[in-house]
């Protein structure tokens, strides 16, 4: 599945602000609305640790310091959100939405997890958790191979800025929804949402290229968004025609 037909969304992106969606639930969320704050443990710790007690240790925070720096293609909004409390004992979260006018076409949430002693799981001291979602024309969502071609848009983001990074996982979701009675008259729609954590590799201090992670990131959206590449260098595994129609926020 090398070329899509130019898409459509039935209702556009559902905003993440306003549906929690859980990283620990692997499963479509059923509210439109981009992530409520403070919902499903994703309430804000800033960059302090689980219990508020400590201040957050130099690796850390030179980590999160790129990311607040970090230089972004401009249809992309990011700003801090509420990051998770238990998953780690140091957390930072991004929200970003794929932009045209005040049009969402994507959305979704990066957190930069950290602890000190190591963690098994991650073979490393820092893990990024992902979640990216957008609402597709039916015909793409019924492809076979669309998952596989979603997890290739994660994994060649990171690869085609050539960073290092180990234990990958996550799911690929697709879902439909069909309305009834009063709701009648709406298309069916169907979205796709990518849920994945990977551990950025440390270089030096301690410390990933998490400004460069970030950028990989924001180019899964703008591909989930249909956004042509940014630049020469920015082009990934699939490239898809931009969409028309989106919904307005």
């Amino acid at each position: 599945m090398g070329h899509y037909p130019d898409r459509r969304p039935p209702h556009g992106c559902p905003s993440l602000r306003e549906a929690p969606v859980p990283f620990n639930l692997p499963r479509m969320a059923a509210a439109q609305g981009r992530l409520s704050d403070g919902a499903d443990g994703m309430d804000d710790t800033k960059e302090g640790d689980r219990n508020g007690s400590s201040a957050p240790p130099l690796p850390f925070r030179a980590a999160v310091d790129a990311l607040r720096t970090a230089r972004l293609r401009p249809q992309i909004e990011v700003e801090p959100a509420p990051a998770p409390k238990r998953l780690a004992p140091f957390a930072y979260a991004l929200e970003a939405a794929v932009v045209d006018g005040d049009q969402d076409l994507a959305d979704g949430r990066l957190v930069l997890l950290h602890d000190p002693d190591g963690h098994d799981a991650w073979r490393g001291a820092f893990r990024l958790v992902t979640l990216v979602r957008a609402e597709l024309e039916p015909e793409m969502a019924a492809d076979p191979l669309l998952p596989d071609v979603c997890w290739s848009w994660l994994t060649g983001a990171l690869q085609a800025r050539s960073l290092s990074y180990g234990e990958a996982s996550g799911t690929v979701t697709r879902a439909s929804s069909h309305y009834f009675g009063g709701l009648a008259e709406r298309p069916a729609a169907s979205q796709i949402e990518i849920r994945a954590s990977w551990t950025p590799r440390e270089g030096l201090g301690g410390v990933p290229d998490t400004a460069s992670h970030l950028a990989s990131w924001c180019d899964l959206l703008a591909q989930v968004a249909g956004l042509p590449p940014a630049g020469p260098g920015d082009a990934s595994i699939v490239t898809l025609p931009q969409r028309r129609d989106p919904q307005s926020r």
